[in-house]
């Protein structure tokens, strides 16, 4: 009993860089649902705007090469891969991010 109760008298009356301890922790589950509530949206725009470049591809209007989604593949690969490695060696430290991304998502 008596780890629970420092855990919590570290999160009520701790500081962090000078911050109360809760709102180190509460500030990255906000930042989460922010987010989620963000893409969950945005993915319907992107979903609709694929739809749509597909018909309008087929139609002639547009050209889609392979060899020029090819070419820019080989070319901003290794960054997204870059920055995806760091994003998820980032995440696993905030929880509270995570939790706050998936009840976004899910409530909006």
């Amino acid at each position: 009993m008596s780890a629970i109760s420092e855990v919590t008298h570290f999160i009520t009356s701790g500081t962090i860089s000078g911050l109360p301890t809760i709102v180190v922790m509460i500030l990255p589950f906000v930042i989460g649902l922010i987010l989620g509530y963000l893409i969950h949206k945005i993915l319907k725009i992107a979903i609709i705007a694929l739809i749509v470049l597909v018909i309008v591809s087929y139609f002639g209007f547009f050209g889609l090469s392979l060899d020029v989604l090819k070419n820019q593949a080989t070319k901003y690969g290794p960054i997204v891969y870059q920055y995806g490695v760091l994003l998820i060696g980032i995440l696993p430290l905030s929880i509270g991010f995570i939790i706050g991304l998936i009840i976004g998502f899910i409530l909006s």
